[in-house]
């Protein structure tokens, strides 16, 4: 097996995978299907309406969907356990922060949108870093190596 088939350290298949880590892998998910639906959306919009730039709405479709892949690979990384998912997973929220904080500034319908997005990108951030999260991906805290380097 090689070490991306095999489960983080200190963990077994067995174990059951802890409710936060699935919690925070469904919204992480959830962030990625919305990125991706909303850059389809634009750049189907893009080649059949008649956006102010065309171009421009193009490109953001793409963008979109792309930027979709980071959530949505932390999200299966989560699932699986891997130690690496959580990066990305935090980072996604970090710059959802922003976003979220853009939309609830703007005079439209965009409002409930940022609402929404901040509380799912605070609920995800507490959600990651939960002491439950880190045991079953394997992360250890600071001066964890020293510890297991002892006799």
């Amino acid at each position: 097996m090689s070490a991306e088939q095999t489960p983080a350290p200190g963990t077994s298949t067995a174990e059951p995978r802890p409710g936060r880590l699935t919690a925070a892998a469904a919204l992480a998910a959830l962030e990625g299907l919305a990125l991706a639906a909303g850059g389809v959306y634009l750049f189907v919009e893009g080649l059949t309406g008649s956006p102010d730039d065309r171009r421009g709405a193009l490109t953001g479709g793409v963008t979109l969907v792309v930027l979709a892949l980071l959530p949505l690979l932390a999200a299966r990384g989560l699932v699986l356990r891997r130690r690496w998912s959580r990066g990305p997973a935090v980072i996604t929220q970090i710059l959802a922060l922003p976003v979220a904080y853009n939309l609830l500034r703007a005079d439209s319908m965009a409002i409930p949108a940022g609402i929404v997005l901040a509380v799912v990108a605070v609920a995800a951030l507490v959600l990651l870093v939960n002491p439950a999260t880190t045991a079953a991906l394997g992360i250890r805290g600071p001066g964890g190596a020293e510890e297991s380097r002892r006799p």
